[in-house]
């Protein structure tokens, strides 16, 4: 049995993911979350997500953006003592952050891949948009937790390849709409 690699994020109705909460990546539409009426229930997944949590897999960057503020929130700190994983070819184990579970380096996606193969949970990926795209071309990703804002961004990262590619299918697992128009959709990758 493998482990599950779960991506969990927000994203616009036209597929940008960055930039969510403020315009750290310079995202001229930055801060697009926050600018939405706040309804609790519309972001009851990630309480959810919680329970099947065992491990964080990041990116370099967005290890670096979310190492400076996670381990002293208390919003996350069911996350503090969790392993995380930081996949990157120039990260050092100097620049890690102390304090914060675990933390180990991937470099390669055959290093993820070995790691689906360990026992042990579900690992989520928050952020890290480029990272996601490469395990999903690598068919490493077998579920999206998404939270789909009513906004359209016209530019910005997608989670998604742009380029022609094999077609992939999802099967829907769960879904919901909320007053303020975000959509809560949860699709597994179908093999």
């Amino acid at each position: 049995m493998t482990r599950e690699l779960v991506y969990t994020g927000f994203m616009s109705l036209d597929g940008v993911v960055d930039s969510p909460g403020g315009t750290v990546e310079g995202h001229r539409s930055g801060g697009w979350v926050p600018a939405t009426e706040f309804v609790p229930e519309a972001f009851s997944l990630k309480g959810e997500e919680l329970a099947d949590t065992t491990a964080l897999m990041f990116g370099r960057r967005s290890y670096e953006a979310f190492a400076s503020v996670w381990p002293g929130s208390a919003d996350h700190a069911a996350y503090k003592d969790l392993p995380k994983y930081v996949v990157s070819t120039s990260l050092t184990d100097e620049a890690l952050v102390d304090g914060w579970g675990p933390t180990t380096i991937l470099r390669s996606t055959d290093d993820i891949a070995a790691l689906k193969r360990t026992d042990g949970g579900a690992i989520f990926i928050h952020g890290s948009a480029e990272l996601a795209r490469r395990l999903a071309e690598a068919d490493l990703i077998d579920r999206y937790n998404l939270l789909v804002f009513p906004v359209l961004l016209g530019a910005g990262k997608s989670l998604f390849p742009r380029e022609d590619r094999d077609k992939q299918t999802l099967r829907l697992r769960e879904s919901a709409a909320y007053s303020n128009g975000v959509t809560k959709l949860v699709y597994d990758v179908v093999r």
